[in-house]
């Protein structure tokens, strides 16, 4: 699955690279999916839909495939963050996703605990994916350039969780509590979730300082406060 073909460059390249595969192109400008109609319609093994990437049902297409799929696609910045979350949430049916990303956004996927570009992205997408950053692209690669840099990064889906997770749902929830307010604690950000009550108990329970911030915690660490947070 492609998304955001555009005018076609790459999917040109992509039927060229996988001739006996499907390539299935998303594009929600309507004057640009008329151009890859009429320029690649003719092609058996593409499917065109016009429609927004986000909504998208990839997990009808690796149904109808037999066996997860590859999402590839330069990434605008605006549906980047909805496109992880949507890699986050399907990685049963998703093998493996190349995107060239905004270089900030790229940053946040293979950020360490402790550093200023480390997110809520940087802790659930590892859960599921082996994720590295390929290579960075130039603004000047582009025409227009842009005002911002780009990167290309690489998602290979694990045969195993990272870590063991229970309920990956809970894990969610702790996880953007403690980031949706960074400068708070923890034990002030997860009030959020959970009674003030639980939060202290599940903090002595999983050996975590409530006075850390959700930005020092490793993907383990995440992982059993929101089990003891379940308890």
């Amino acid at each position: 699955v492609e998304v955001g073909a555009g005018l076609g460059t790459l999917t040109k390249r992509i039927l060229t690279a996988v001739p006996a595969g499907r390539l299935v192109a998303l594009e929600r400008d309507a004057a640009m999916h008329q151009v890859l109609a009429t320029e690649l319609g003719g092609c058996a093994n593409l499917e065109l839909w016009l429609g927004d990437a986000v909504a998208f049902d990839l997990a009808a297409v690796a149904a109808r495939a037999g066996r997860p799929i590859i999402v590839a696609g330069n990434l605008p910045y605006q549906i980047s963050s909805p496109m992880l979350r949507r890699l986050e949430e399907g990685w049963r049916f998703i093998r493996r996703a190349v995107f060239m990303l905004q270089r900030e956004v790229a940053a946040r996927l293979v950020a360490a605990a402790g550093s200023d570009d480390y997110g809520s992205l940087s802790v659930m997408l590892p859960l599921h994916y082996d994720v590295r950053l390929v290579t960075r692209v130039a603004r000047t690669a582009f025409v227009p350039s842009p005002k911002v840099e780009s990167a290309v990064v690489l998602l290979e889906t694990r045969a195993e969780p990272r870590v063991p997770v229970a309920d990956e749902t809970a894990l969610g929830h702790v996880v953007r509590a403690a980031f949706n307010q960074r400068r708070k604690t923890l034990r002030n950000a997860l009030r959020a979730v959970a009674p003030v009550a639980a939060v202290e108990t599940a903090l002595a329970a999983a050996g975590i300082d409530g006075q850390r911030r959700g930005e020092t915690l490793d993907l383990a660490e995440f992982a059993r406060l929101a089990a003891a947070l379940r308890a």
